[in-house]
């Protein structure tokens, strides 16, 4: 085996491995509205997502192709490069992670590509048009399409369930939500999942493995729909807090307005290859659930902090990306890229051993979200903003 094929087996574990970060990092997209609802129980949500998730990844290859060559001068990428991109973009990942924040892993992996490729082979290396049309602009507005969307929802299902008593509405919706988390699970494997197929891809373009312009292969889908579903399983329980607690108080009408809004949005995206961020898209539903449900208490606090760590992602990784490729090229060769590698593996193993003190666990998520066990993300004032 030559130095190149061992660059390049590290290279697709390291991208199978942002892969499964992604995975539990994403669960609370689909699935955090209908568990704190009371639809479905903590393991049989996340297990559903991950199937769903599974066969959402075989659905299309539009994004992936919007990665592998939309994005970066694909004769500038080097198999460094790739490395240097993977780090920056699970370094933050799993940062967010453990504080909890739902941060774009998206993001997170175009800034780490994007940045370590300005800094192998400077700015001219980056298609800007592309990455403002497929990722910029769809960023900036997708959250505020899908509050929208959520906000008008919920406004029609009070409306049109006004008369319904409390217990007969309340379990509908529960029954509907099932559907709904389904369909965003389902969407999140045709967009997120893409994005380390086109990953691995560009990574088999650099090694000289596929020409320029090549579909990602049979056994890069299956790999990456793998990963992303088992990541799905474990399941990101500090983020599911964050997103179905402490944003808004959710209940069954609003959980099923808003995953329908996410759905749509990110089904829609996907079929015009936009790279879109499953995690704005999820929590502009959720508030626009609460915008749109009169008297609820929206947490613009905890939502602020959101907006903050989206708007950082994409510059953070990026200069995570281009250090690591400084390190990776000032070693050299294959040393460089194992060097990375190694340091990747060693603070992946920190934020896990850090993580379980304390963690949230399946165990006892139900009762922190009755408020019994774990606190709230951060106190909330008595002076919380409170939706019109």
């Amino acid at each position: 085996m030559t130095g190149n094929d061992v660059v390049l087996a590290l290279v697709v574990v390291t991208a199978l491995g942002f892969d499964f970060t992604n995975g539990f990092h994403d669960t609370g997209n689909a699935m955090a509205t209908s568990i704190v609802t009371g639809a479905l129980p903590p393991r049989v949500a996340v297990g559903v997502s991950a199937v769903l998730n599974l066969v959402g990844a075989f659905l299309s290859t539009a994004v992936a192709a919007t990665i592998a060559s939309g994005l970066v001068q694909s004769q500038d990428v080097t198999l460094t490069v790739v490395m240097a991109g993977l780090t920056g973009s699970i370094l933050w990942n799993l940062t967010t992670w453990y504080v909890g924040i739902p941060s774009s892993s998206s993001h997170a992996l175009i800034g780490g590509v994007v940045g370590a490729t300005m800094a192998a082979a400077g700015a001219s290396a980056v298609k800007w048009q592309g990455l403002v049309a497929k990722v910029i602009v769809p960023a900036a507005l997708s959250p505020f399409i899908a509050g929208s969307v959520a906000a008008l929802g919920t406004y029609l299902v009070y409306r049109v369930t006004r008369e319904v008593s409390e217990g007969p509405r309340t379990q509908g919706f529960r029954s509907g939500q099932v559907g709904s988390a389904c369909m965003v699970s389902l969407a999140h494997g045709t967009n997120d999942a893409q994005k380390t197929m086109g990953v691995i891809t560009l990574a088999l373009i650099a090694s000289g493995t596929l020409s320029t312009g090549a579909k990602a292969p049979d056994w890069v889908i299956g790999s990456c729909a793998t990963a992303i579903a088992l990541g799905t399983y474990i399941g990101g329980w500090r983020v599911i807090r964050a997103l179905g607690k402490g944003l808004v108080e959710i209940e069954p009408p609003q959980g099923m307005a808003s995953e329908s809004a996410s759905a749509a949005v990110i089904l829609s995206s996907t079929d015009f290859g936009y790279s879109l961020s499953t995690t704005h898209v999820a929590t502009g539903s959720i508030l626009g659930s609460g915008v749109g449900k009169k008297g609820a208490v929206v947490r613009w606090n905890i939502a602020r902090r959101m907006v903050v760590a989206w708007v950082l992602t994409l510059p953070a990784a990026a200069l995570v990306g281009a250090l690591a490729y400084w390190v990776a090229d000032g070693i050299g060769g294959t040393g460089g890229v194992v060097t990375i590698f190694a340091v990747l593996v060693l603070a992946s193993i920190a934020f896990f051993v850090a993580s379980r003190h304390p963690a949230v666990t399946p165990e006892n998520v139900n009762a922190a979200w009755t408020g019994s066990v774990i606190p709230d993300p951060e106190p909330v004032p008595a002076t919380d903003e409170v939706a019109p």
